[in-house]
């Protein structure tokens, strides 16, 4: 996965998006789908688009780095307390995808901070048992702030002739 071909062609967003709400469906498909003992922390994902084209790009990265980073260490937790199974072949997927992301923005230049450099929205964890909310989390996580990041840094970085014109809402 390449930084700007993430950017600037919009099919490679619209594959990843394809490829989450592909791993929702697997996992619904799991034939037993036990409830985490003990629950994991998932980042608040959700945005306001209106909010979300005030911040800065800088600001954006952070935020959406800031979230990967929390759902990766959800999908751990929520790995090792399962280590077999259906929904276990699909978290390591899930982390496998999700750390690349998280790789490919480090690559970018943006690093981690701790919650206190980051509005209070975005700090915000929900514990949850129910593994679907991880896979939902991603999904969104995928089809919002980091598609319209990617849209945003595509404006910045592609020129005119860019396939990241517009997202595709």
């Amino acid at each position: 996965m390449n930084p700007m071909g993430l950017i600037c062609d919009r099919r490679l967003i619209q594959k990843y998006i394809a490829d989450a709400m592909d791993m929702e469906e697997a996992v619904n498909q799991c034939e037993e789908l036990p409830v985490l003992q003990q629950p994991v922390h998932l980042p608040l994902v959700g945005f306001s688009l209106g909010e979300w084209m005030i911040k800065t790009n800088q600001a954006k990265g952070q935020e959406v780095l800031h979230d990967l980073a929390k759902l990766v260490d959800g999908t751990v937790a929520a790995q090792q307390e399962l280590q077999t199974g259906c929904a276990f072949v699909l978290l390591q997927q899930l982390y496998e995808k999700a750390s690349s992301f998280l790789l490919q923005l480090r690559n970018l230049g943006w690093q981690e901070q701790d919650s206190g450099g980051l509005p209070e929205r975005t700090s915000q964890l929900i514990p949850e048992t129910n593994l679907r909310m991880i896979f939902q989390t991603y999904k969104q996580l995928v089809q919002g702030k980091l598609r319209f990041l990617f849209h945003d840094l595509g404006k910045d970085s592609c020129g005119g002739e860019s396939r990241a014109a517009n997202p595709v809402l």
